[in-house]
């Protein structure tokens, strides 16, 4: 009998101490790796998936605009995408959701030169304004002139492509919309170039979150999500407690990334990140979804059971 109960014993202590297979997750970002990835790299990079059971695949597009449209087809599992393009992309029936942030403020800003003819948004008027992709800048800019009489009609659109810092430091254009206030700004810098910056949060524009983690509506209660979500979280912490052993774990990891304009965005955008990615504002999400709808009054709006998961309420 008492080698019978040492057997018994032997197998549960062996069957205690097995390791557990990790559950796989593809993550798509929503472009080539950069610093507004930070929390993703360091939870990589420190074990903080594997903690939580997790083995996380990174890929980066070849066009951002994929992302969404794989997640739809189910080839991936979770994607970096905006909370302004979850409304776009729902109402044009593609099945995604929301099930964390990832920078909780806008990135986006206006930006002009600081000894350019440009005080005020008021001498917009007649002026060129660069944007690089169509969509929301608009709505955005719209909404910014507005509040100063003014209208998209008493503008120039150009489209600059990629090159916002360029167009504006050359003076190919007056202004530019869209450019995020952690890399043209620092770009512009790098260049000499001293920049004045408008908000949208400040000139009529409802707060949003700039990047989500999405997934298949049909996933959206997938427990592995709230276990990569708790681990986001911790990478977070870290982030904010280590930026400079952050920053030097991540450029090691992906040299790509470790230049001036990285370092300078890596450090800017650390004060962006959601310190509870898994929590969501609903009353800030009504708010903004309801400022896109003026805009594009055809939007059919999602339910809110979209933007946060059952597991999480």
């Amino acid at each position: 009998m008492k080698k019978v109960f040492t057997l018994v014993f032997l197998l549960l202590t062996m069957s205690a101490t097995k390791p557990q297979a990790q559950e796989k997750i593809t993550l798509l970002l929503d472009w080539f790796v950069n610093p507004d990835h930070a929390p993703v790299l360091i939870a990589q990079e420190l074990g903080y998936f594997k903690e939580m059971g997790l083995e996380v695949r990174l890929i980066a597009p070849t066009d951002p605009n994929d992302p969404p449209k794989l997640i739809a087809a189910g080839q991936a599992d979770i994607a970096i995408s905006y909370q302004p393009n979850l409304y776009l992309l729902v109402s044009n029936g593609l099945p995604i959701a929301r099930i964390g942030t990832l920078i909780d403020t806008p990135l986006n800003s206006l930006i002009v030169l600081a000894d350019g003819p440009v005080k005020n948004l008021k001498d917009l008027k007649g002026k060129r304004v660069g944007y690089s992709v169509s969509g929301f800048e608009d709505i955005y800019l719209g909404a910014m002139l507005a509040k100063h009489g003014l209208k998209l009609t008493d503008i120039s659109l150009v489209n600059v492509n990629f090159s916002l810092s360029t167009a504006l430091a050359t003076k190919q254009v007056d202004a530019v919309i869209g450019a995020f206030r952690n890399f043209e700004l620092n770009q512009l810098a790098i260049m000499g170039v001293k920049a004045r910056v408008f908000y949208p949060e400040n000139e009529g524009v409802p707060l949003y979150d700039e990047l989500i983690f999405i997934s298949h509506q049909r996933h959206i209660n997938d427990p592995r999500f709230i276990k990569f979500l708790k681990a986001i979280q911790k990478s977070v912490t870290f982030i904010i407690n280590n930026p400079e052993e952050s920053w030097n774990i991540a450029r090691r990891a992906f040299p790509e990334m470790d230049d001036e304009l990285n370092q300078r965005a890596w450090f800017d955008t650390i004060s962006r990140f959601s310190h509870n990615p898994i929590i969501l504002d609903k009353q800030r999400y009504k708010e903004f979804a309801e400022f896109i709808q003026k805009s594009i009054p055809h939007l059919r709006l999602p339910e809110m059971s979209i933007y946060v998961p059952k597991l999480v309420e």
